[in-house]
């Protein structure tokens, strides 16, 4: 067998006519954004919410407040699984990528990857694995190995031909703040990511994307409600540009502001000692339909998906590569 795994990138436009694939996870948020009657409706308005909020970061020479827009595509990549050489593959991760289209330059500038994060192996170890792994015990525990296939798959994906081949820059994944920590602003201001926050410790968020190789920071930029968490490789203040920062804010706020309004779309921003809540009742709904009770329980059919057709009939391999990986 090939001491690695080889990957096939798909992209197609996230857009108001956009319909998810059969092998995209469901609770992923584009997808989840693209089901039910007011679908087109849902689409349009997130559309429209992550340009607004990007020209209102980007407010120089921009009198108007419409000189950007942004496009998204979902990357979707495959994994090739070639055991025996017949050339099976698992849809592993999905990310967006953002695009900038400057309607004053008549320019297409290209935006950061990463962004929303999508992982059936992900779904598999938090929804079905840790739930086994602490049946019927007192207290909660993580298995010593917990994210560890996970983090090598990543990172082979990282390094790969296909990753450099198709994309300029390393990612930058965004998340929401964890609702059991507390966070403490700092005296650290950037012009775009705004200010920066420091929990109080690790999530095991954070530990699970620190075995991909990602290093976490907390900031919560100009107008906004609460901290992001952003996760990335190098030097997220000094290898991305302010466009390219703005636009990951601008496209993963409005996802936040969709799915936990409680916590990006409260009436009250955070404060110097911030502790987020999902039962924070002092917040503000979007136009947007959303079923998060659905989601959770999506979690765990798709980590069962994950451990059928890949973790229990790829086992042996897995454990192998796993092994071998550096």
């Amino acid at each position: 067998m090939n001491n690695d795994f080889t990957f096939a990138i798909n992209s197609i436009a996230f857009d108001e006519n956009y319909q998810p694939a059969d092998s995209t996870r469901i609770t992923t948020n584009f997808a989840n954004l693209a089901r039910g009657e007011s679908r087109q409706e849902n689409l349009r308005n997130a559309l429209t919410m992550i340009n607004n909020r990007f020209n209102a970061i980007a407010n120089w020479d921009n009198p108007k407040a419409d000189r950007y827009s942004v496009e998204l595509e979902i990357i979707s990549v495959d994994m090739n699984i070639d055991s025996e050489g017949k050339g099976q593959s698992f849809p592993s991760i999905e990310i967006l990528k953002t695009n900038i289209v400057d309607h004053k330059t008549k320019q297409r500038i290209e935006g950061i990857v990463g962004n929303n994060f999508s992982s059936y192996v992900r779904d598999y170890d938090f929804s079905v694995r840790l739930l086994e792994h602490n049946k019927g015990k007192a207290g909660f525990s993580v298995p010593e190995d917990f994210g560890d296939l996970h983090g090598k798959l990543f990172q082979c994906f990282v390094n790969s031909d296909a990753y450099r081949q198709n994309f300029a820059k390393l990612p930058v994944i965004c998340l929401s703040v964890s609702d059991n920590k507390t966070y403490h602003q700092t005296e650290n201001q950037h012009p775009i990511l705004g200010v920066e926050y420091l929990p109080n410790e690790s999530s095991l968020t954070e530990q699970y994307f620190k075995k991909m190789g990602l290093k976490v920071r907390y900031f919560m930029p100009p107008h906004s409600a609460a901290p992001l968490a952003f996760y990335f490789f190098g030097d997220l203040l000094n290898d991305y540009s302010n466009l390219e920062l703005i636009s990951t804010i601008s496209t993963m706020e409005t996802f936040q502001r969709i799915y936990r309004p409680e916590i990006y779309n409260a009436n009250a921003v955070a404060g110097k000692c911030y502790k987020p809540s999902l039962k924070n009742s002092d917040h503000s709904l979007t136009q947007i339909v959303y079923d998060r009770e659905e989601r959770s329980q999506l979690a765990i059919k798709q980590g069962k998906f994950a451990e059928e057709v890949f973790i229990k009939p790829y086992h042996d391999i897995l454990e192998q590569w796993s092994a071998n990986y550096a």
